[in-house]
């Protein structure tokens, strides 16, 4: 066995490069760590975290960086330090453990486990002495190590009702489907956890949670439920003027650790505004509110501008992960002003600013400012409006001599997956073809750089290194991918590329015996159990977003055998509804989309006025099952298509919308198909 060292340096993870210089002898996950664990007969102390995470850096400066603590470490322990990024499915595992402990996870995940990878206990955060209610770092390595040594049965117990109840968490509660009726009573449900006067759900911390504020949406859109749509906008709403946005550089921050929104953690996440630019992008076809408009496409801006991996380059393309919370050690910083601040840049124009931005001299957090607009939400005049834009354009200019934040510029798959979807429709409603652009260039990255010749996807990409293979997600969420970039483009081949990644799934990951997709594939080898389930996390579930994917298989080509497999997914995972919905948004909004899609065929040349003013009126309207198929002069649709066989009419673009594989006659002008689509938009409430 070789010395030990603190082996990260030779990672490329931006989180494990960040650990490399500690004196704790990190070694990364894998099967050399475990042996050296079985070798010296110690336990194992896993570490989980991620670049962009402030407690993370607190941990590590506290304990990870002092001599004695990490002496402690080295002497008791062989140390694993894991990005959970790169290793979603090592996290979900090991965070699952943690709460059948009874305790609340994050990050740092702080985990103990036999040489076998088994967990007995565990926790998030410890300071280095005790404060706060939690124990000393110190008190913890030397009480888990004593009891390591000396009571092994006690860990025996631990590591098997652990091991039990993650294999119990992995079955599937399989029911005989789920039906739209269920949809409503679930929105009629969640809708009471939403704060009516600051929007999310519950109080603080607060989530953006989009899956289910999308369902709320939905159920707005098939009830008319007005409860359901007055928590969509008051949610979208109050995040958007709150300090969880960035109102000088656009994007969203991860949380709020307060009830209005107003303080975040600052660390921006791909994941989070992908799935934030979608669902404003459908809240906005409905209300037209230019607050979500102009979010959308600040936060678009803020992509394109800062979270392009290796721009440029002749690799370049693909969407970079995070940006830290931190920056010159400190929290924010990169992101609040001073009241003297302000005054200094903006001069007799500060105290109009001021107003409208919360800015003061004691400020709204530990003595600084947070900029938003809680207090004054409407919107000014277009004039006064115009001239804060002005006033934010001095101050960002300003603020780019700041020390900037920690980039992660690895390009994780899922995480493309969601923001090249995302893209690829606002692009389309909000009739920017430099999104979609930007969509297909991600796309053609991962597609080209990250697949092996069979289209199984890697999960991580960094500066030209491929690490660890991909996960459900990575799958299902290229796949979804792929399909947004057909119904805008028409091009066919991103369905069939869409084809091999379902391929691969139905292939390395679904459950042969009881259905359902595990989150690993067949031949992972280094996990103590196979992870499956329907359940939202920071990122939707990949079987909820496989089953959009199988319905828009289905729709687009005719094939039963995707509806079968779409009937199978539902089945696999029908009984955890009534189990606990909450945290099955994706899941359940697919449902829907698999029994009430709305499928719009547009035939015509892409490059002629009267199909563009076709695609327009669908684009413009609000239809979260919408499903299209754009179809070119020369092409036709597959048999099993409900409009196989319609094209254009007398030489015009012509559309055709179909309703429970029922499709209308052909419509040429954009105003009836308006009209049409709008007529199932909102079913109204029944009578009291």
């Amino acid at each position: 066995m070789a010395d030990p060292a603190n082996l990260l340096g030779q990672e490329t993870s931006p989180y494990l490069l960040q650990h490399k210089d500690n004196p704790v002898h990190w070694m990364p996950w894998g099967p050399a760590a475990f042996a050296r664990a079985r070798a010296e007969g110690k336990p194992v102390l896993l570490s989980v975290g991620y670049a962009a995470c402030h407690w993370c850096h607190v941990m590590a400066h506290e304990s990870f960086e002092d001599p004695t603590i990490a002496a402690m470490m080295n002497d008791l322990f062989v140390n694993v330090k894991v990005d959970r990024e790169e290793r979603p499915d090592v996290d979900q595992i090991y965070q699952s453990a943690l709460g059948l402990l009874g305790q609340q996870g994050g990050w740092p995940l702080t985990m103990f486990l036999t040489p076998e990878g088994e967990p007995f206990w565990g926790g998030t955060y410890f300071p280095p002495e005790r404060r706060w209610g939690r124990p000393g770092f110190p008190d913890v390595l030397l009480g888990v190590s004593t009891t390591y040594r000396q009571e092994p049965d006690k860990v025996v117990r631990n590591t098997t009702a652990l091991k039990d109840a993650l294999h119990r968490l992995a079955q599937n509660r399989p029911g005989a489907g789920v039906d739209v009726d269920l949809l409503d009573e679930v929105a009629a449900r969640l809708v009471q956890e939403v704060d009516p006067v600051h929007g999310g759900i519950g109080s603080a911390p607060k989530f953006p949670q989009t899956g289910i504020v999308e369902l709320l949406w939905r159920a707005w859109k098939r009830t008319g439920r007005e409860d359901c749509r007055a928590a969509v906008v008051t949610t979208l709403t109050q995040m958007s003027q709150g300090g969880i946005y960035d109102h000088l550089g656009g994007g969203y921050a991860r949380y709020s650790t307060d009830q209005e929104w107003l303080v975040p953690h600052f660390e921006k996440m791909l994941y989070d505004n992908a799935q934030l630019i979608d669902l404003l992008t459908t809240v906005w076809q409905d209300t037209r509110d230019p607050l979500f408009e102009a979010r959308v496409r600040e936060t678009v801006g803020w992509v394109l501008r800062e979270m392009v991996s290796e721009p440029g380059r002749p690799v370049g393309g693909g969407f970079a992960a995070t940006l830290d919370a931190d920056s010159e050690g400190e929290e924010g910083r990169f992101y609040v002003w001073t009241w003297a601040e302000v005054d200094r840049l903006l001069g007799d124009r500060a105290e109009t600013f001021a107003r409208a931005y919360d800015v003061t001299e004691r400020g709204n957090w530990e003595g600084t400012t947070i900029l938003n607009r809680l207090k004054r939400p409407e919107p000014g005049t277009p004039a006064e409006e115009g001239a804060l834009a002005e006033m934010r354009a001095v101050l960002f200019q300003a603020r780019g001599a700041r020390v900037r934040p920690g980039w992660d510029d690895k390009v994780l798959a899922d995480w493309n997956g969601l923001m090249i979807a995302a893209l690829a429709r606002a692009g389309a409603v909000f009739d920017e073809p430099d999104w979609i652009a930007a969509a297909r260039r991600a796309y053609d990255f991962v597609r080209t750089h990250m697949q092996d010749a069979d289209g199984r996807l890697w999960h991580s990409w960094r500066a030209g290194t491929l690490r660890h293979r991909g996960t459900l997600d990575d799958q299902a969420a290229m796949a979804r991918a792929a399909l947004a970039l057909f119904e805008v483009t028409g091009d066919g081949t991103c369905v069939e590329q869409a084809r091999r990644w379902a391929a691969v799934a139905d292939a390395q990951f679904w459950d042969t015996e009881s259905g359902g997709y595990f989150l690993t594939a067949a031949d992972a080898t280094d996990l103590i159990v196979r992870p499956r389930n329907a359940q939202d996390n920071a990122v939707p579930s990949g079987n909820g977003t496989m089953l959009g994917v199988l319905a828009r298989l289905w729709l687009i080509t005719g094939e039963e055998g995707w509806r079968r497999r779409a009937d199978a997914l539902v089945t696999a995972f029908g009984g955890e509804p009534g189990r606990n919905f909450f945290p099955l948004a994706t899941f359940l909004n697919n449902v829907e989309l698999l029994h009430r899609a709305v499928q719009v065929v547009v035939a015509g040349d892409p490059a002629a006025a009267d199909t563009g003013a076709l695609l327009r009126a669908v684009h413009g309207a609000g239809l979260p099952t919408l499903v299209l198929t754009p179809v070119t002069p020369g092409t036709a649709l597959p048999d099993g298509h409900p409009a196989a066989g319609k094209g254009m009419v007398g030489g015009r673009a012509a559309a055709y919308v179909c309703r429970a594989m029922a499709c209308s006659l052909p419509v040429t002008d954009p105003a009836a198909l308006a009209a049409l689509l709008r007529e199932d938009r909102v079913t109204p409430p029944p009578a009291p």
